[in-house]
């Protein structure tokens, strides 16, 4: 149950809870078995090709592609999916040997061997697409090929995070004859190893995902068929699970549509499920924007957020206030905002504007994606504004775009501020603090740090016990704080909403944050 009246400093920790209605009739005969399940999301993908996404694309990646390790269902540690066994062959953590299962087939009947492997993860580096996947790949020497089964990846030095890595839908198994080594496809096809195959596709409407008979991996398929639709409003998707003309929900639900289906869903029919995940929501600061490269500008920001506020007025409570980049749950979280910045504060904002010689109303412009992270994140934005303009210090400008366009845009550094969320890799740590530093990173924006890309992550990633790493998590942080180029505002719970005839909603998200949508399954055919 959601804590409507709690307006408080941040959660310590995350908390679960599990509210599944409905118990259906079990039987082996019903026909619904073939029947296709219909998922609804706001999160439709920028790209079908894994070499061009760091991005939310994954979640249909996870279905129709092939990793070489993954996550069993409820399991938090990869085990070999593509591969039938993966290790570390040296004691210093810097050669990583795979052997492929037998008899692997891409979806379209093409042999999937060692060499298409490499060639999956080469072409990665190669296109090397700004704020795509290659910057994953920092530690990536060279792909070595042993035979038709052996795959051997020669770090350039100690990376215990590597076989998390390869568990990444960025990492996807592509076929050689389909994929150019040097561009992007563009087709609309995809030709993978998954769970699925892509049976048709229309973009920004739906992806119709039919059984893959050659699939050999982790997934037991419990349906024959799923069909995604893509919605742009959140309003429209729950109206269309409750009319029945989809089943599931898994990205994108409102806040108050999360509380209603919470509140009603016994009498509507309805269940809802919720993960407690890692995401997160943040601000980052463009440094080739005049006002936003300013260090005061950035403070003085990170100075007046109330989170409380926001997490409690616009989000229901449905998400927790965040104080760093690194979330609740994982290794070396730390306080950091709120150790140094303290409860919202005008009086300390202004001092950081005056003492840096700036006097005047700081203007600037906040875009955020229209289309991608939900129906609140307008009215976010809309209390992001009043806030930071109730302060008498900024004059704020709002402006958005769907999420194609926005990708583009602050790929290409159009953006002074603007709004990401941030879905895990992987669950670890060093996922919220490697990805958005160095010159290629998942913001497409350059962000210069040293210390952490050249002393504390190397650091981190040769220690194998990754309970170990508190110490040098923690400082990269503080550098997080210091430099305040990201601003961290909340960290979120996942929710899936369904109707009640639907099972498997248990296990269906994995540790990414991702839909295994092969666990769903109809009541009354399973």
């Amino acid at each position: 149950m959601f804590m409507r009246n709690r307006y408080l400093p941040p959660l310590a920790a995350l908390v679960s809870i599990s509210t599944v209605a409905g118990c259906g009739v079990f039987s082996s005969d019903s026909s619904d078995g073939g029947k296709a399940i219909i998922v609804g999301t706001t999160s439709a993908p920028a790209t079908l090709d894994p070499a061009a996404s760091w991005d939310n694309s994954w979640e249909l990646f996870r279905n129709v592609y092939q990793t070489l390790l993954n996550y069993s269902p409820g399991g938090s540690d990869p085990e070999p999916d593509a591969a039938e066994s993966c290790e570390f062959t040296d004691p210093s953590s810097t050669v990583y040997s795979c052997t492929l299962r037998e008899g692997l087939k891409f979806s379209n009947g093409h042999t999937l061997d060692a060499k298409a492997v490499k060639y999956s993860i080469d072409r990665i580096k190669k296109i090397n697409v700004n704020g795509g996947p290659a910057g994953l790949l920092g530690t990536l020497s060279r792909v070595q090929v042993k035979g038709d089964r052996e795959v051997v990846f020669h770090l350039s030095q100690p990376d215990a995070t590597f076989p998390l890595v390869l568990t990444t839908p960025a990492m996807s198994i592509v076929d050689p004859e389909e994929y150019s080594a040097n561009a992007i496809r563009k087709d609309g096809k995809i030709s993978g190893s998954g769970p699925y195959s892509l049976d048709s596709f229309k973009e920004g409407e739906k992806a119709e995902l039919v059984r893959n008979d050659n699939y050999k991996g982790i997934a037991d398929l419990k349906n024959d068929a799923v069909t995604i639709r893509y919605f742009q409003r959140s309003d429209e998707m729950v109206k269309a699970l409750k009319d029945k003309e989809i089943s599931v929900v898994y990205r994108g639900l409102g806040a108050s549509d999360t509380v209603d289906i919470e509140t009603n869903q016994q009498k509507e029919g309805l269940q809802l499920l919720e993960n407690p995940t890692t995401e997160i929501s943040y601000l980052v600061f463009n440094p080739s924007d005049p006002w936003s490269a300013k260090p005061a500008v950035r403070k003085a920001v990170a100075q007046i957020v109330d989170r409380p506020a926001l997490v409690h007025f616009v989000y229901k409570d449905t998400v927790e206030p965040l104080y760093s980049m690194v979330p609740a749950g994982l290794t070396g979280h730390t306080t950091g905002f709120f150790d140094d910045f303290g409860d919202p504060s005008v009086a300390k904002a202004k001092r950081f504007l005056t003492d840096a010689g700036i006097t005047e109303r700081v203007p600037l412009t906040l875009w955020y994606t229209s289309d991608r992270y939900g129906s609140t994140t307008k009215p976010a934005f809309q209390e992001l504004k009043r806030q930071l303009e109730a302060s008498g210090l900024f004059k704020i400008t709002l402006k958005s775009r769907p999420w194609k366009t926005y990708v583009e845009g602050y790929q290409n550094g159009e953006y002074p501020v603007f709004g990401r969320g941030w879905f895990p890799d992987f669950h670890d740590a060093d996922n919220f603090i490697a990805p958005f530093v160095g010159q290629q990173n998942a913001l497409g924006t350059p962000y210069d740090a040293p210390e952490i890309t050249g002393k504390l992550l190397p650091e981190s990633r040769a220690e194998s016990d990754r309970g170990a790493v508190g110490p040098q998590i923690e400082e990269a942080q503080q550098v997080f704080v210091d430099d305040t180029r990201l601003v961290p505002l909340w960290q979120g719970k996942q929710y899936v909403a369904a109707n009640e005839e639907i099972a498997g909603l248990e296990k269906v998200i994995d540790p990414a944050t991702m839909m295994t949508m092969w666990e769903l399954y109809w009541k009354t055919s399973w």
